[in-house]
């Protein structure tokens, strides 16, 4: 009868890819950003009806975008080449 044996632990690897501070980064711009954006738009409502709605359509857009930027979310054309590593 053969013997049950746990398997071989896999040899310790270091990465040295740690994204964590430009993550970080990135992500304290997105709040910046967003924040900078809402306030223009507040200060651009309180100039009347046709600059509030203008405001509005504007910073609709821009928060999208910023929403989009991170999800890391990427079309993929025809022969485009993925940029990130196969291991993510």
């Amino acid at each position: 009868m053969s013997r049950l044996v746990p398997p071989h632990v896999p040899p310790r690897v270091t990465v040295g890819d740690d994204d964590n501070l430009r993550r970080l980064h990135f992500r304290l711009w997105q709040v910046f950003i967003t924040t900078l954006t809402v306030l223009v738009t507040v200060w651009f409502i309180t100039l009347g009806p046709i600059p509030a709605i203008i405001a509005l359509a504007v910073a609709k857009h821009v928060l999208v975008a910023i929403l989009v930027m991170g999800l890391d979310i990427y079309p993929k054309y025809k022969g485009e080449q993925d940029a990130r590593p196969t291991g993510c």
